[in-house]
């Protein structure tokens, strides 16, 4: 049994990082990096158990409005492929401050199966996307 929280105050950020920096996506992550980036965006979740212990976390960046952007969607590994992940994802999508966006979109090298059960589908427009893409500032 889990419960997802919202916002800053309800985030363990020590475990968020800890999480975050043995992914692929972000190895080495600060607490510093994990705190700016939630503090910037839209919307930040976490899962915990009932012993208060956090298991999940994932966040938005969006104007509210057009465009959001699913991000550092972790759940810890002893608990993954219970549907803590989905849950999470299914709290973002139907937030009530998300409401009006109709562009959700997300970056994912591994994971199409599981964000197509959420609603994802592959990109029809990948000639349209662009980036810029730095090395992460140490």
């Amino acid at each position: 049994m889990f419960t997802i929280r919202e916002g800053l105050a309800a985030i363990d950020f020590s475990k968020v990082t800890a999480m975050l920096a043995a992914t692929h996506w972000s190895p080495g992550i600060t607490e510093e990096e994990v705190r700016k980036g939630a503090e910037n965006s839209a919307l930040v979740t976490g899962a915990f158990r009932e012993d208060g212990t956090q298991i999940g976390y994932a966040r938005v960046v969006s104007d509210k409005t057009r465009f959001a952007y699913l991000m550092d969607v972790i759940v810890e590994e002893s608990c993954r492929a219970s549907g803590i992940g989905e849950q999470m994802i299914s709290y973002l999508l139907n937030h009530p401050e998300l409401k009006d966006v109709y562009q959700w979109m997300l970056v994912t090298t591994y994971a199409h199966d599981f964000y197509e059960k959420c609603g994802f589908t592959r990109t029809a427009r990948a000639n349209d996307l662009m980036e810029i893409r730095k090395p992460r500032p140490r």
